[in-house]
Parts: C-alpha cells; structure tokens; sequence
C-alpha cells in the first residue's frame, strides 16, 4: 500500500492532537554529569543525560528520607510531539517522602525524520530506557526501586499504562549494564489516558475518534484530520503487529500493577464525544479488560461509582507508602 507522509511542525500537530530498530541509546558519559541544584521544588539533580540524544534528560527530585523513597515517575503529554518535563507538581510527593523524576524524551516527527518506523517507537522506548536508568541509580539516589509508579496526562499517559502492561523488556544478556534493569512498575495513575491506538477499536468505542495516526506515521495537518485517520484505519490490517506492540489495551495481563484512571467528561460508548482524543470510553474498556484477569483499576469521571481517590496524587501517595 503506497503512504503518503505530510511533514508539518511540531506546533501543528500539537494543536490537532491536545492531540529499523534504533539504535539502544549510549551509556551517558562522565562528561555530562549533571550539576546540583538547591532543595526544594527545583530538582535536586537537573537535565541528568540517560541516553546519548540531549532530548534524553530527566529532572530527580529527592525526598528527604533516612531510608530509600518510593518514587513517582513523571512523563509529560503533548501527543509525543510537544510538551515539557518543567511543568510537573512535585511538593506533595515530596511532603510525603516520595521522590519524582520527570523526564525529556524524543518526539515523533524527529522519529519519522530519522526513518523510525513506527515513529511512537522513539517515545514509548526512551520513556522505558528512563526508567531503566533511574532504577540503575537506586542506591545513589536513595530510591526503592521496587516501588515506581508511573504518572502523565493524555500521550503521557499512553506512555504510562504501555509500561505498567508492557512484559519486562530488561536484557540481562547486554553489555549495557542500564539495560539488565527492569521495566516494570508498581503502579500507574494516569489522567486522560488513550489506552488503544487500534483505529477500528477506537471507532467502536467513539465513533468521532481520530487519534493515533500520527504514531504511526500518518502525520496530519489540522484540515486533513479526518482523512488522516481514514488512510490510518484503512492501513489497519498491514499495521496491526505493530499497532498491538504499542497499544497498552494489548498488554494487560494478570500480573499487572494496579492503574488508576481519570476523565474530565462521563463515558458514552458508541457515541461520539466532544473529545474524542480524551474520552473516558477509552477508560470503561481498559477497566473492562482490567478487571477481566483481576488487575485493580479505578476509574474517575464526574458520577463514577465506587470512588477511593478523587485525584492521582492521592492514589499514588496511598499506593506507594503502603
């Protein structure tokens, strides 16, 4: 099937959106080491390299604690085209001896750019490579490795529930010491979360939907949207291996961490929604699924049932300190 690929800015796709393997990142070298910052709500360690792209840098955020911390593990939105690590909340979780980092990661258009095919793969891998380092760091940095829980807002999000279902993708047989590490988490909690990237499924959940495209290549300008997301569902079939490599919904099994999921609008399946990017339909599904092989996961919309923690901090907070 013959693709056609419209190159536009990462401006552009960011207000539609909101909207070959590459090579394993370097080992960060000495020469990058990051600099001390004060305490407090500036990072503690900032635009600390754990890969060899400068877009491969994340913030560490300590919390004072006399014994290792659990820790919140930030990843931005911007449907994996725009965005910053710079505009996370961290003063709860430090008040409460958790620490955060939130991390820079490569975009899609610079993916496709560089032949990446699926471009999502730049994204989603840094995102796992991150948490690799930060696990490599643990005795340094006073973390529990074992307790990391993953957070982010729309394509954040996605990034985050891909991880909390994704099998451990560590490599004990690498020469990369960063790459032995896990990338499992303990948990996720995570607000206005696509958890498919399956045109057809995201049809008959909304039937408005047109999300995803892009992180397959298909990148859209604003007028072309639609047609976007047609050519992308009608390149389903050939893209399915890749599109169930990268959907979270694919991953969900029994030995999953508990997720937390929160919508600003009630669900409606099968109608279409006001923003269809952002739908809560995209949470009752993933719930569905969830609860199907007996993985905790608490929905949160305006009118849920059965609500513990109206708000991520307060899942996350009780969730890693228990």
């Amino acid at each position: 099937m013959t693709r056609t690929f419209l190159a536009v800015s990462a401006a552009l796709l960011c207000a539609q959106l909101h909207a070959a393997e590459p090579a394993a990142p370097a080992t960060p070298t000495t020469a990058a080491t990051p600099t001390p910052v004060p305490a407090g709500t500036k990072p503690t360690l900032a635009n600390v390299p754990y890969g060899s792209s400068p877009k491969q840098v994340l913030d560490f955020y300590k919390a004072d604690s006399s014994k290792p911390t659990p820790l919140v593990f930030y990843i931005h939105g911007g449907g994996w085209t725009a965005g910053s690590k710079d505009k996370f909340g961290v003063d709860p979780y430090l008040k409460a001896g958790i620490s955060v980092v939130s991390i820079e990661y490569r975009f899609i258009q610079e993916a496709q750019a560089a032949g990446v095919k699926p471009p999502v793969e730049w994204p989603l891998h840094d995102a796992a490579r991150a948490l690799q380092f930060v696990r490599s760091k643990a005795a340094e940095w006073n973390i529990d490795k074992t307790r990391i829980g993953a957070t982010g807002g729309s394509a954040g999000a996605c990034s985050s529930l891909w991880l909390a279902f994704h099998s451990d993708m560590a490599d004990p047989k690498s020469s990369d010491p960063i790459a032995h590490e896990s990338t499992r988490l303990f948990c996720a909690a995570v607000d206005g979360a696509q958890t498919s990237l399956d045109p057809k499924q995201l049809k008959e959940w909304t039937p408005n939907s047109r999300y995803g495209g892009h992180a397959f290549g298909f990148m859209p300008s604003v007028a072309k949207r639609d047609s976007q997301f047609a050519e992308f569902l009608a390149a389903r079939e050939e893209l399915l291996p890749l599109i169930k490599e990268y959907s979270p919904y694919e991953h969900v099994s029994a030995d999953d961490p508990p997720v937390y999921l929160i919508y600003n609008a009630p669900p409606a399946l099968g109608q279409e929604q006001k923003d269809p990017t952002h739908t809560s339909n995209y949470g009752v599904k993933l719930q569905e699924k969830a609860r199907s092989v007996g993985v905790p996961c608490e929905l949160v919309y305006p009118g849920a049932p059965d609500v513990k923690h109206p708000k991520i901090v307060d899942f996350l907070i009780e969730t890693l300190k228990k």
